[in-house]
């Protein structure tokens, strides 16, 4: 390096004028010689204990922070500023000390070589020096991560807590580094990137996302103005352990494998984007912290604090984790007098294990049975080919999941691990998917129709240890860099296999086991209850697709609750047109199948492959979602007398996933006659909610036509509106919204009222009338997200420790009867002036004009001052985007007045309506929001 490296000079104090940097919280402190090196050394660092003492508070506790390369104590000076507020504020003092490490930021340039062992031993003399005593909780970034883990696992005494961010504690011997520092740390290529120039802390700030503002550009860069002021910069990048020899490498090894042993709280807060310390570092921090609460913020990079709020992130989990270990309580689960309380909802129920029946009872059942368990319409790989239907019978089911079970436990699977499963829905999925539950390990289910993006953020989030995939996944898992040992569902030729990283095909993993069952190998015991099953993601429709992590029990559940409220056993024939449901066929007993479709696109499903499908299984239940059910009525021309024979003998038919119109199920009733309509509601994170039938529905808009009536006559001038939702003197709701029904045996339903700005209360009730969250508690419903703590913690906010409920995001209100209706989605609420406006009642209102074929409302402008804007596809389609027509802007404006006393500020027209990709029908009206904000303020007339 160059000789600026060894440059020696004293600490300083930062200049003044720093964005966001109160100059009142730098201070030096000299550290008297001691220890392996015998010299002074001084320090500059941020503390806020003097700003807790002149608002006369005492501190709860310490949060040490120590930064990363190339930044300094700048990094956390929005956690300063905020923990200082939150003490003037009367919410519990945390003191902040945010040290500059030696050779960096403001602190003294000792011109030496300072590798990690000393790092960990300049920051113990430094603590020592300060009076450092418990609780302290440890915050690190970057290599700031590995030495304030070191700390930590050198000062158990004190230690109460430890929290980082983007950071690693290993680099496994057989893998390369990243391959920035790759590049950084070629010869020649060290001293220049590092210290020579500013290049290494140009592409720091760079991997800011968005784009940092100069200002905070600028406080990044102010210790690091010259060469010799960088050569800390280019040390820390030479002490990366890239082998076994490093002189840091058993340093590191020593603090990774102490990680291990804290049982302390842990908190991790990550940004995937991040290419130097990207998802599997943070995989493996979360296997040697398992009880750590982490949260992936989808979008943000490697300076995560900057990308994302990271400060309230931190103050939240402290007064969560760390109240009771501070003195001072953590806030309350549930508030206000209306709260869900400890003897309402349902408790965590606990089945006897000799009652217990496994997600695989029935295979295990029908071990010897010729009878058909499941049928592929169109077998994998043979489209186009004239093959026909493939059925499988329970018999070869059970033996099938059984080898692979063997087989892949052979392999080197092991119960927890996660395994990925890139197949099409059909008699592999269903196999694989069945063993590994068996064997214990964790499927991780993302389907095709989250996309490319959706499907790579997906499984880099849940980051499996194995994948087991078909030729398309597999070529798109190795393209994008996903992660896992890869098995291939069908055998491919040694080439081929080799540029996938494919170890093994599943016809040799069944071989292997089927050696293991000769050899009379026993699998492992059955997972408990309480051991996780799956991770299964949503649909994206409002945000990245999170995942929802499910345990053995409540995936029992599940099944249990279908097949009460359906009556779905053995002897059923099931017709499963979303592809969760199929899966669930050899659980529930019944004998399934998938219609010929592109599960990618429900919208490709025709009347007559339903037909078919039906015809084969004599199916009793059919399943279709309301993208799939809108174009099977829209082809139901084409069917014949055999396939309207086989319609007419369905006993039950569903549809959900999105809301069902009374119009499209008696649509649907008319093709299957005998069939009792029904739409159940439900999400990923609980898959059966409410139900109701198609008589219930029309009762139900019976009941609110006759409350809207009585209210009309006996209120007039004296309702009060809650959203989209009118409520009289008779108690009960005027019609707003799609009925769902009422909730399942095992279901609870409450309601988080809103208020003026749209924010749904703590406080849930089920009284009639009040329109805001809809709040829902089962013994099917999801254990929590993955990776996502700070959602978890949103989705029970208000809910007693010992409970499971979930804010579902949706709004909605529950009528006099206890039937509920749905109104939208919390984010899509309208926020105007005279209060919120939940979007479904206008848009059916909207629906009903006759040059309308579908609608969103949408809000424009600042929350609490919003605009109402309507956005229409027209029937018949239009062909670009644009203003709608004076006569149909007129109509749209009168029906939404009609329906909810709003007037609409605008009318646009567009070809299509943006929906999401598994559904296509969930409107995504936040990015119409954003799309009429730009055109009505001037922006191109684009699509949307």
């Amino acid at each position: 390096m160059p000789s600026a490296a060894r440059a020696t000079s004293p600490a300083t104090l930062p200049p003044a004028g720093l964005d966001g940097l109160d100059p009142s919280w730098s201070r030096l402190v000299t550290v008297p010689a001691g220890g392996a090196e015998p010299v002074d050394r001084t320090w500059h660092l941020l503390d806020t204990a003097a700003a807790l003492a002149a608002l006369g508070v005492e501190p709860v506790g310490t949060v040490l922070c120590v930064h990363g390369n190339p930044t300094w104590s700048y990094l956390w000076r929005r956690l300063a500023t905020q923990a200082t507020e939150a003490a003037a504020a009367g919410r519990p003092a945390w003191r902040v000390v945010a040290v500059d490490q030696l050779d960096m930021g403001f602190s003294e340039r000792t011109g030496t070589t300072r590798g990690l062992p000393q790092r960990v031993a300049d920051l113990s003399a430094l603590t020592d020096e300060l009076g450092l005593e418990g609780p302290v909780v440890t915050l690190g970034h970057d290599w700031g991560g590995v030495v304030s883990s070191g700390w930590a696992v050198d000062h158990p005494e004190v230690l109460a807590g430890l929290m980082l961010l983007n950071t690693a504690v290993h680099q496994p011997a057989d893998e390369p580094i990243p391959a920035p520092l790759r590049l950084t740390l070629a010869r020649g290529v060290l001293g220049r990137a590092t210290v020579a120039t500013t290049g290494f802390l140009d592409v720091t700030l760079a991997l800011g996302h968005p784009r940092l503002p100069a200002a905070v550009k600028a406080g990044y860069r102010a210790p690091y103005r010259t060469a010799e002021r960088r050569g800390g910069v280019g040390g820390f990048v030479a002490d990366i352990p890239v082998d076994e020899a490093h002189p840091s490498r058993a340093e590191l090894d020593r603090i990774a494998g102490g990680l291990r042993e804290l049982s302390v709280p842990a908190l991790m807060l990550w940004g995937p984007r991040d290419p130097i310390f990207g998802d599997r570092y943070l995989d493996d921090l979360r296997d040697r912290l398992p009880h750590a609460d982490v949260h992936r913020f989808e979008g943000a990079g490697h300076l995560v604090a900057e990308d994302v709020d990271t400060a309230s992130a931190v103050l939240t989990w402290l007064g969560d984790r760390l109240g009771s270990a501070t003195g001072v309580d953590g806030p309350a689960r549930a508030s206000g007098a209306a709260s869900v309380t400890a003897d309402e909802g349902p408790q965590e129920a606990r089945v006897d294990p000799a009652a217990r029946r496994p997600l695989w009872s029935h295979l295990d059942e029908l071990v010897g049975s010729r009878d058909t368990a499941l049928i592929e319409m169109v077998p994998s790989g043979s489209r186009g080919s004239g093959a026909g239907p493939r059925r499988v019978s329970w018999g070869l089911l059970s033996r099938r999941v059984t080898e692979i079970a063997l087989g892949l436990r052979k392999h080197g699977v092991r119960p927890g691990d996660r395994v990925s499963l890139l197949v099409q829905p059909g008699a592999d999925l269903t196999a694989v998917l069945y063993a590994c539950l068996r064997l214990g390990a964790v499927v991780v289910v993302a389907d095709a129709g989250l996309g490319v993006r959706g499907l790579t953020r997906a499984v880099r989030g849940s980051w499996p240890d194995h994948v087991i995939g078909q030729l398309p996944g597999l070529t798109a898992a190795r393209a994008l860099g996903w992660p896992g040992r890869v098995v291939s569902t069908q055998t491919l030729s040694p080439v081929l296999a080799r540029a996938l990283g494919v170890e093994a095909s599943l016809p040799e993993i069944a071989a292997l086991g089927r050696r293991a069952a000769a050899a009379l190998a026993e699998l492992p015991p059955v997972p408990s209850e309480d051991a996780p099953a799956a991770i299964l993601f949503t649909s994206g429709s409002t945000g990245p697709a999170k995942g929802v992590v499910y345990r053995h029990g409540q995936l029992e559940a599940l099944r249990d609750a279908l097949a009460a409220q359906y009556g779905i056993g053995p002897g059923t024939g099931l017709v499963a047109g979303f592809a969760p449901f199929a899966l669930l066929g050899p659980a529930l007993g019944a004998t399934s199948v998938t219609p010929d479709m592109d599960v990618t696109a429900p919208r490709t499903l025709t009347a007559r492959a339903v037909a078919a499908a039906t015809a084969a299984v004599d199916a009793t239940v059919v399943f279709l979602s309301p993208a799939a059910l809108t174009n099977v009525v829209a082809t139901s021309a084409a069917l014949d007398d055999a396939d309207r024979r086989a319609l007419a003998g369905v006993e039950t038919f569903l549809s959900a996933g999105a809301p069902v119109s009374g119009s499209l199920l008696a649509a649907a009733g008319e093709l299957m006659p005998s069939a009792t309509p029904h739409t159940p509601y439900g999400m990923t994170e609980g898959l059966l909610m409410t139900d109701v039938t198609l008589q219930g529905v029309r009762a139900a808009a019976v009941d609110a036509a006759a409350d809207t009536a009585a209210d009309d006559g006996s209120t007039a001038g004296s309702s009060t509106t809650a959203g989209s939702t009118t409520v009289g003197s008779t108690g009960r709701a005027a019609a707003g919204g799609v009925c769902v029904g009422l909730p399942t045996a095992t279901t609870r339903v409450r309601i988080a009222g809103l208020d003026e700005r749209g924010r749904a209360s703590d406080a849930s009730t089920d009284a009639p009338g009040v329109t805001g969250e809809i709040v829902v508690s089962a013994p099917h419903l999801k254990t929590g997200y993955d990776a996502l703590w700070l959602t978890d913690r949103e989705t029970v906010r208000g809910v007693p420790a010992g409970e499971r409920w979930h804010r579902t995001g949706d709004v909605g209100h529950l009528d006099a009867a206890g039937r509920l209706w749905v109104e939208g989605r919390l984010p899509h609420v309208v926020t105007t002036a005279s209060g919120p406006l939940t979007p479904v009642a206008p848009e059916q209102a909207v629906e009903r004009v006759s040059a309308v074929a579908r609608a969103a409302v949408v809000g424009v402008g600042p929350a609490g001052t919003q605009q109402v804007v309507v956005v229409v596809e027209t029937a018949p389609r239009s062909r670009r985007p644009g203003l709608a027509g004076p006569d149909l802007a007129a109509d749209v404006r009168d029906a939404v007045l009609a329906a909810t006393g709003r007037r609409v500020a605008a009318v646009l027209v567009v070809p299509d309506l943006p929906t999401d990709v598994r559904h296509n029908s969930k409107i995504d009206r936040a990015r119409l929001a954003r799309w009429a904000t730009s055109v009505l303020s001037g922006g191109r007339m684009v699509r949307p």
